[in-house]
């Protein structure tokens, strides 16, 4: 009888705590992305891999991109992460640094959780275009990605830093991945400027009779523009085994990084989930390079030095750098590092016109 009731109190206990763990998991929400592009699915798998070990419940919420993201961490309730682009970071960066204070209000208080991967720049034409290099597209028709997203603030820095001059507004649409491509096939445009890590979506699900009527525009070593570009962005590969049913060689192009991105946050609480969060990603991180997105197995556990304006989060930090450090032990007893960063957010600039950069970043009015 004894023993019955023990058994039955022990049974109540263990519901209780179950129940008060469950009321105390903490809902948060992670910025990401298009539906079909990387950022998405880097979004699933942390939230899948890293925030539910961590007794976290984290909705992965699509976006225009990298802008967005940033604003949207900065003023939506219960948005704690974002994934953001370095060249958008620095962006933000640069703009507070030369004044804008708008810029300097968003960029200031935001943190790095780490950096992640390398996303490729496709720049896409039809098959029967007569272009063959980057370099070749001044002057042309150009979809540069949505206002608010990482792709916009790639493409047209890309083409100011090639071409010495912007795109002409003329020539530059802003459209989303999917109606670019569309608009390409049926020649309303010349390229299509997408950022996205491979193997992206975009391509992997397309129809086979419509990829067959585009192809990628490859880098040029030798042309002067091709020098111009490596001031800001990385060379890289888009790889035959990445589109093994569609290329028939490694095409060159430019990368830009990718980074998580958080806020400089004070509150018991939220410290305590995102030093758990941060001690799930280490302890995790095997299982997110093993099934995750093909891109984690680029990530390197790793916190390497910053550029001037840019800061990782402190109590993530030093739980990062302990594990890191408990696992290079272990492996001792039985990485390398990335790159810098970008981001802000958004009030309206009065008084003056807005600039194209402005405009890119969201920090003034359409």
């Amino acid at each position: 009888m004894l023993k019955t009731i023990l058994a039955g109190l022990t049974g109540l206990i263990a519901l209780l705590f179950t129940t008060l763990a469950v009321a105390d998991d903490a809902h948060y929400k992670i910025t990401t992305g298009p539906e079909r592009g990387t950022y998405i699915q880097i979004g699933q798998d942390l939230s899948k891999w890293v925030a539910q070990p961590a007794g976290i419940a984290l909705d992965v919420l699509p976006s225009k991109g990298s802008a967005e993201n940033v604003q949207r961490m900065r003023y939506e309730p219960g948005v704690k992460l974002a994934l953001v682009q370095s060249d958008v970071y620095q962006a933000y960066v640069d703009m507070a640094n030369s004044g804008n204070a708008d810029a300097g209000t968003t960029i200031r208080p935001l943190r790095l959780i780490m950096p992640l991967y390398d996303e490729e720049i496709y720049f896409v034409v039809r098959n029967d275009s007569p272009m063959k290099t980057i370099n070749e597209i001044k002057d042309k028709t150009i979809s540069v990605g949505l206002i608010g997203s990482g792709t916009a603030q790639s493409a047209t820095t890309l083409y100011r830093l090639m071409f010495n001059q912007p795109i002409p507004e003329q020539n530059a649409q802003h459209l989303s991945n999917e109606d670019a491509l569309a608009a390409l096939i049926v020649k309303k445009i010349d390229v299509a400027i997408i950022v996205a890590g491979q193997p992206a979506k975009l391509f992997t699900d397309m129809n086979p009779d419509l990829l067959r009527q585009i192809r990628f525009l490859r880098v040029d070593p030798n042309a002067p523009e091709t020098a111009r570009a490596k001031q800001t962005y990385f060379p890289a590969t888009i790889r035959v085994s990445s589109y093994p049913n569609w290329l028939k060689e490694d095409v060159p192009t430019w990368t830009v990084k990718a980074f998580l991105v958080t806020y400089d946050y004070n509150l018991r609480d939220t410290v305590g989930n995102l030093n758990r969060f941060a001690d799930s990603l280490c302890t995790n991180f095997d299982n997110l390079q093993e099934h995750g997105h093909p891109k984690w197995k680029q990530v390197k556990l790793d916190l390497p030095a910053l550029g001037k304006g840019w800061k990782y989060y402190p109590p993530v930090e030093r739980h990062l750098r302990a594990c890191m450090a408990q696992r290079t032990a272990m492996r001792a007893n039985g990485g390398t590092a990335a790159p810098q960063a970008a981001a802000a957010n958004t009030q309206k600039v009065t008084g003056r016109p807005c600039s194209d950069q402005e405009r890119l970043l969201l920090l003034c009015g359409k």
